[in-house]
């Protein structure tokens, strides 16, 4: 898969108050970029659109498990807003590339033939979007997992476990602060260190 691909042919598109697919060019405004994933935990408006034409293709799906299926896919990285969702599905059903159904109180979505069309003009820009939803997620739950373990108290190592324990503190709180792609990098970059470090031994 290639780092870096563009929407091919989508063109900014104005709906009422939503904006269609091309709103937020891939890479730019809250894109995915070379350097990683896009910025702020957010997709631009036609990414999301053609991600959940992704997900109503494997299955219909409510507007709430459409936000948990991205939940889940990213480990809890992203988590889109259903002021993301509602009006992201509302304008596909709107321009014929899903259909509603309802159930009750609750509102059934499929793609439509149209939709998996516009879908299959896109995918390798869905497939590298969902590609890196994954791919960070499991970065980041390794590393929660890491941590996780209840820490063994040795008298001959409280040092070492102080500082273990300053490290997990430091790591939680970073990532519990919604940090950027950048500030992820940076993160990543100061633990690899720190292993190749323990890795070499003494010198």
């Amino acid at each position: 898969m290639h780092g870096f691909f563009g929407y091919r042919g989508c063109a900014r598109r104005a709906h009422g108050h939503h904006v269609g697919f091309g709103a937020a060019p891939f890479g730019h405004g809250g894109g995915l970029g070379g350097r990683g994933f896009f910025g702020g935990r957010k997709l631009g408006s036609g990414e999301l659109q053609l991600v959940i034409l992704a997900l109503l293709e494997e299955s219909p799906r409510h507007g709430y498990e459409i936000i948990k299926a991205l939940e889940q896919t990213s480990r809890g990285f992203y988590t889109p807003s259903p002021g993301m969702v509602y009006p992201a599905l509302t304008y596909l059903e709107e321009v014929g590339y899903a259909t509603v159904a309802a159930e009750g109180s609750k509102k059934l979505y499929r793609i439509t033939d149209t939709g998996v069309a516009k879908l299959n003009e896109n995918r390798p820009l869905v497939d590298a979007i969902l590609a890196q939803l994954a791919r960070i997620g499991g970065k980041m739950d390794r590393v929660r997992q890491a941590f996780a373990g209840e820490e063994q108290g040795d008298v001959g190592h409280r040092a070492v476990d102080a500082a273990r324990q300053a490290l997990r503190a430091a790591l939680v709180a970073k990532l519990n602060a919604s940090p950027s792609a950048e500030e992820l990098q940076r993160v990543t970059e100061v633990l690899q260190r720190a292993t190749d470090e323990l890795k070499r031994g003494k010198r």
